[in-house]
């Protein structure tokens, strides 16, 4: 490791001031410090030391991240082999034929089959997302003279789990771009954007492209025989009991159709483990809402409805369908998008668990509710800060001008 440091600081002339490459400094920086650790320190004990800066932070997400990536390939593989056995013929695509020349068949009791196959449909996804956010972001910092955001190193693993196998290549750099660029570079970059970009992104695909973003393809797998929807929200909306406690089990576990990412709810459970284990994601986050989920359930629980299924759910249900879980652990806690105080991010939590299912539930049109929830609360988390920190400053004069 010391003669690549040795190399890299020999190299880092030409990317410094007065180089023949400092225009290129922020792609210089990004690859050494993801590489080492920053050069430049904190020196004198007026000054907090912490090991964890915010390429680790944003390292530690996508690891947590690892188990939902890995799962998304197998389980896309898994649901169209499962439509192909049940009569379905398979895509006549380049994603099918370059599977064919690999020759692994088509058995959905084949686990290397399966995660191949959805490989061959995720990785594209993924580099696509990678190349087209991360140039947007290399193009930003080098007009702006700065460091390249490390933010998007979440936000390209977020984004891809996040849509459907068959989502047009083209549409997914699309999508990313105005994520990036309307999301968050506009604002400032990293640290300054308001709205989480991965969901900015999945919104901007969802309203200008509903068709190709809700993945009505290898539906066919669902229980009952026959059933022919984008998702079991879909199902449940039609009817509450269309799920059984078998059901209910591949749907924690994730073998169900949906977004590539999104569907195991035992993925980001350990994900949830992760975050909160390390610290960088924030357990009164996900807890606020769990709580929020809990109460608006049942509240429509109890007022019910002989036409709206979706207000006789239970809650347990609901955090086991859809994208209720990915969006619980990774979309809710992202920690520039989110309140900052630790009051705040439980009533932050709440209220996204509230409107989460709000949306899910009264709106007949989007069965799917936690994104908006997300984007809505985003919206207001300044303002839920703004408050508890205006009360704690109340409190404390209020004690001290009894002392």
């Amino acid at each position: 490791m010391k003669a690549l440091r040795d190399f890299l600081d020999q190299q880092a002339k030409l990317f410094e001031p007065g180089g023949k490459l400092e225009k290129l400094y922020p792609l210089w920086e990004a690859q050494d410090t993801i590489l080492y650790t920053p050069g430049e320190v904190t020196k004198g004990t007026a000054h907090v030391r912490d090991g964890l800066d915010l390429k680790r932070m944003m390292i530690t997400v996508v690891v947590a991240l690892v188990p939902c990536i890995l799962f998304a390939m197998y389980n896309t593989g898994l649901q169209a082999f499962r439509l192909i056995a049940k009569g379905g013929a398979p895509l006549q695509d380049w994603h099918t034929a370059l599977y064919d020349l690999l020759g692994l068949g088509y058995d959905p009791a084949n686990v290397l089959a399966c995660f191949v196959f959805g490989a061959i449909y995720f990785l594209p996804v993924l580099l696509v997302t990678a190349a087209v956010g991360g140039t947007c972001e290399v193009i930003f910092s080098i007009v702006r003279k700065h460091e390249v955001n490390e933010g998007f190193l979440v936000t390209c693993a977020l984004f891809p789990l996040t849509l459907p196998a068959t989502i047009p290549l083209w549409q997914v750099a699309l999508g990313i771009a105005f994520g990036v660029v309307l999301g968050k570079e506009v604002f400032g970059g990293t640290g300054m954007n308001f709205l989480n970009p991965a969901l900015t992104a999945r919104a901007f695909l969802f309203f200008a492209y509903p068709a190709q973003i809700s993945g009505d393809i290898w539906v066919a797998a669902m229980p009952p025989d026959g059933y022919s929807s984008a998702t079991w929200l879909s199902r449940l909306a039609e009817d509450n009991n269309a799920t059984s406690s078998l059901a209910l089990w591949d749907a924690f576990v994730g073998t169900i159709p949906g977004s590539m990412g999104e569907t195991s709810a035992l993925c980001c459970l350990i994900g949830a483990i992760v975050l909160i284990v390390t610290g960088v994601g924030s357990w009164r986050t996900m807890l606020g809402v769990v709580i929020g989920t809990i109460g608006m359930a049942t509240l429509l629980n109890a007022v019910g409805s002989e036409t709206n299924a979706m207000m006789n759910v239970p809650f347990w249900t609901h955090m086991v369908i859809g994208s209720w879980a990915f969006a619980t652990v990774f979309m809710a806690t992202d920690p520039v998008s989110s309140a900052f105080t630790e009051k705040g991010k439980l009533i932050y939590g709440i209220g996204i668990g509230v409107m989460g299912l709000l949306v899910r539930c009264i709106n007949p049109a989007y069965p799917e509710g936690m994104m908006l929830g997300i984007l809505f609360m985003n919206l207001f988390a300044p303002l839920i800060d703004h408050f508890i920190v205006t009360a704690n400053i109340k409190r404390r004069a209020a004690l001290y001008g009894r002392a």
